[in-house]
């Protein structure tokens, strides 16, 4: 039996490591401890993401983090005026499958876990508010829901859910999940147009959750139960067991559970989001001018068009380009052509590479 009014616990994964807006997001200080898009960080844009939900109560969040990030994830909910949390700090990652499984083991029963990435953008709200609400009949009967963002092109960095019968008012029935496709197989997506991109977000009740584990990850399961048992508590910050955790199996809630449930479900929805994957993205979602130029901090753009600038100091001057992604963070200088930013691996790669072979030498 579920409570009456449903509860929901938002549950905010905040592992990243940091790579992909190098120089400035890196393992120390993630995109999503960074205020990228508002003058909030993506950490705190998420955490207040469900003030004003009115279809069911919102429970206190529970955080899923790197233990190397607690005293900033602390001081970033505290300047938010978030007291009211609990942070799991995961001694090692393990991927999204086992880290959502300590937080159903926390929050317990048949509350609602409201599953959210700590780093992506969620321009409308209110249509986020409106997906999650019909989404909960489903999820009080036990079924697995996730929400697919209506797309808009054929992204090829996106995996895709493809749609079946409906199953309630607005909602459908996941036929199947799609890796991330080619070119031409996403245009095809695209005309079929009863596809969705996988954003990473669900909504089920954790006990549903657990019970599927049980089923088809009974391995994982007992381990985190383990690591949960073993925990040592301080206030608001939970430290899972090293040793039990360490063995645990690392998958993806999607491939661990979400591909091999039955009862697994899709709202498609249209509410300004992005994973801000990349500069590219960063630039699409940040406001711009007339010349579609996006600035943070001190620049000086005099002829140049569609460039994106991020600086933490010194003032940048660009004069008649066109398409230019520039940074300048931590001392560290990177100028690329916009549209080329998924390219910023083999920056980080080749940092790694460097370092390696100073340290050998």
């Amino acid at each position: 039996m579920t409570s009456d009014p449903m509860t929901i616990v938002p549950v905010i994964l905040s592992g990243g490591s940091g790579t992909r807006l190098w120089p400035v997001s890196r393992p120390e200080r993630p995109k999503q401890l960074l205020p990228l898009t508002a003058d909030e960080t993506m950490l705190q844009l998420t955490a207040v993401r469900m003030q004003g939900f009115a279809s069911a109560l919102v429970d206190h969040p529970i955080l899923v983090s790197n233990a190397a990030h607690a005293h900033i994830i602390d001081q970033q909910l505290q300047q938010s005026g978030i007291t009211d949390y609990q942070v799991i700090l995961e001694p090692i990652g393990r991927n999204t499958a086992p880290a959502i499984a300590l937080a159903a083991l926390e929050a317990k029963g048949d509350k609602a876990l409201l599953v959210m990435p700590s780093d992506h953008v969620i321009a409308d709200l209110p249509a986020f508010h409106e997906a999650i609400a019909r989404a909960l009949p489903l999820v009080a009967k036990g079924w697995l829901v996730t929400f697919g963002i209506t797309p808009d092109g054929p992204e090829t960095g996106y995996g895709y859910i493809q749609m079946g019968p409906m199953c309630g008012e607005g909602v459908h029935q996941v036929k199947r999940f799609v890796e991330k496709p080619d070119v031409a197989n996403a245009e095809r997506m695209l005309a079929e147009g009863n596809h969705a991109w996988n954003a990473g977000i669900f909504l089920f009740r954790a006990d549903a959750y657990l019970a599927a584990l049980e089923k088809h990850q009974p391995d994982m399961l007992a381990v985190v139960q383990a690591a949960m048992a073993g925990a040592k508590r301080d206030c608001a910050q939970i430290f899972p067991d090293a040793m039990a955790f360490h063995a645990c199996p690392s998958d993806s809630v999607d491939y661990a559970i979400m591909e091999r449930e039955a009862q697994v479900a899709c709202v498609p929805v249209s509410m300004g989001w992005s994973d801000v994957g990349s500069w590219d993205s960063l630039h699409a979602v940040s406001a711009r001018g007339g010349d579609e130029n996006a600035v943070r901090g001190d620049a000086l753009l005099l002829g140049a068009h569609n460039c994106l600038v991020h600086s933490d100091g010194p003032r940048v001057t660009l004069v008649d380009v066109d398409d230019l992604i520039v940074v300048v963070s931590h001392g560290d200088v990177m100028i690329l052509k916009r549209g080329e930013s998924q390219k910023v691996r083999k920056v980080t790669e080749a940092l790694k590479a460097i370092a390696a072979a100073t340290v050998t030498n």
